[in-house]
């Protein structure tokens, strides 16, 4: 009996290796229609890309629209006469780690198409639904217009972004000695400006502005600063499925062909939205629109 445990674990390792190696194997297709069930992943507080509504189940938002649409179109490609929608919201670090290992089937929030990321962590992107820039949101008070104004003062990122990257560099490349504040969420880091523990908030300017609609006083913030980077932002999905990525990629082609994709734009963007019926206003960038002529997957490097 000394040999048997020994024997069990190799066996039951075994069975985990062939039960990944059959996991990824199977098509995100083959797995909906055996489960008739379709896993969106969100961010929970991604205004007014996904988030959550007080009472609510489900979440919303215009990224979750979009999602809703390519639902649809996998449900219509596997002949299926009615397909669940589950959702299930994941935070900045584990998005990543939640597709590439198959609890969700599309990341539908705010999350920027970047090479390191589909080279290094391996994941894929679809077609881009935003195209953001990086600025700084601040009070009006302070008196700060760039980040050279920044210098030597207390600065917040959200975690797990690619702002992170962006202002350190940034801070070394200029000699500006930031303090960085990494903040586990985005409501963190807007707390920590609103309680004015740090003077600026950085972050893709969308996120920025929908927060200062959010403020008692959006009077009181200003967005400000030029763009320090361009940010592409997708839904982002499995690398290893290219027969999922092309449907997914087709119906984002069609939404933007048959301008399903604008007026959803300005629904989210440029009207009131719950809960509390502020309006963004914030129309389509010319960075956007002229994307959308000529639409493509091959963004982010």
């Amino acid at each position: 009996m000394r040999h048997a445990l020994p024997a069990l674990l190799l066996a039951g390792l075994a069975a985990g290796i062939l039960a990944a190696g059959t996991a990824r194997a199977e098509g995100v297709l083959e797995k909906i229609r055996g489960s008739r069930e379709i896993v969106i992943g969100y961010r929970a507080d991604a205004v007014p890309f996904s988030y959550d509504l007080p009472g609510q189940a489900q979440p919303v938002g215009y990224a979750i629209d979009l999602c809703k649409s390519i639902a649809e179109a996998v449900r219509s490609e596997l002949k299926l006469p009615s397909l669940t929608v589950r959702y299930l919201a994941v935070d900045n670090t584990a998005r990543f780690s939640a597709v590439t290992q198959g609890r969700i089937d599309l990341e539908c929030a705010n999350t920027t198409n970047t090479r390191e990321r589909r080279e290094q962590i391996g994941v894929a992107f679809t077609i881009p639904h935003y195209i953001a820039g990086t600025r700084m949101l601040v009070h009006a008070d302070a008196g700060l217009q760039r980040l050279e104004d920044m210098r030597g003062r207390r600065i917040a990122t959200t975690k797990g972004t690619t702002s992170v990257g962006i202002i350190r560099t940034k801070s070394a490349e200029m000699g500006l000695d930031l303090k960085i504040h990494e903040c586990q969420d985005d409501r963190a880091c807007f707390d920590l400006l609103q309680a004015r523990q740090v003077e600026a908030y950085l972050m893709d300017d969308i996120l920025l502005y929908s927060f200062r609609a959010s403020a008692p006083d959006p009077q009181s913030l200003q967005v400000v600063g030029k763009f320090l980077s361009i940010e592409p932002l997708a839904i982002m999905l499995r690398q290893d499925d290219p027969a999922f990525k092309k449907l997914v990629d087709a119906e984002m082609l069609r939404l933007i062909h048959e301008r399903r994709l604008h007026p959803l734009y300005r629904q989210w963007f440029e009207s009131p939205i719950p809960p509390q019926g502020r309006n963004l206003r914030v129309p389509m960038s010319y960075l956007l629109k002229d994307f959308l002529k000529f639409p493509s997957d091959k963004v982010g490097d």
